[in-house]
C-alpha cells in the first residue's frame, strides 16, 4: 500500500504542477493576442493545433506507453511542455502577423501533445499502482480527475496575473 500510495502521490504531484502551467499558458496566450489586438477567429485559431496535436497524442499514447514505459511517456511529455514554452518565449515582437501566428501554432501544437502524453501516462500510472482493487481505484482516478480541473482552474488565473505583474516573455520563463 506505502508504494501505491507514494507513486500515486508522485504522479498526481507532477501532474499538478503539469496542469498549472498548461492552465496558465492557455490564458497567457489568450490574453497576451488578446490585447495585441487580433481578431476572435485569429485567437480561436492559435489554439488549433492544441487540440488536433492532442487528438492524436491521445491515439497514440497507449502504443507510447507500452512500447516506452509509462514513466518515461511522463518524463517525454513534461520535457515536451518545456520545449513549447522556451520555443514560444522565442516569439518576436518584430516579426509579422502571419509569422508569430505560426510560431504560436505550432508551439500550442507542441504544447497540445505535452498534455496529452502526459495525462495519458498520468492515469494509466494511477490504473498501474492501484494495488486494492477497483473501489480504491475509483477513489483515485476521481481525486485525480476533481484535483486536476482545480489545478486548471488556478492555472488560468496565473496565467492573467503573470501577464499583467511580469509580461508575455517573463512569464513563460517563470512557467
Amino acid at each position: 500500500m506505502i508504494t501505491s500510495a507514494r507513486s500515486y502521490l508522485i504522479v498526481t504531484a507532477s501532474y499538478w504542477g503539469f496542469t498549472l502551467v498548461d492552465g496558465a499558458l492557455r490564458m497567457l496566450v489568450l490574453f497576451h493576442f488578446f490585447r495585441l489586438g487580433y481578431t476572435p477567429f485569429t485567437l480561436a485559431f492559435l489554439f488549433l493545433l492544441y487540440e488536433a496535436a492532442g487528438i492524436a497524442a491521445n491515439l497514440a499514447g497507449g502504443y507510447f506507453a507500452s512500447r516506452f514505459g509509462i514513466p518515461r511517456m511522463l518524463a517525454i511529455g513534461q520535457t515536451l511542455q518545456i520545449a513549447g514554452l522556451i520555443m514560444l518565449s522565442m516569439l518576436s515582437p518584430g516579426w509579422g502577423a502571419v509569422a508569430s501566428v505560426a510560431w504560436v501554432v505550432l508551439c500550442q501544437g507542441i504544447a497540445g501533445v505535452a498534455k496529452d502524453l502526459t495525462k495519458t501516462a498520468s492515469k494509466s500510472a494511477i490504473k498501474a499502482t492501484s494495488a486494492e482493487g477497483s473501489g480504491q481505484l475509483f477513489r483515485w482516478v476521481a481525486w485525480f480527475t476533481g484535483s486536476k480541473n482545480a489545478m486548471k482552474g488556478i492555472g488560468f488565473f496565473l496565467g492573467g496575473l503573470l501577464l499583467d505583474l511580469v509580461g508575455f516573455q517573463n512569464a513563460l520563463w517563470l512557467m
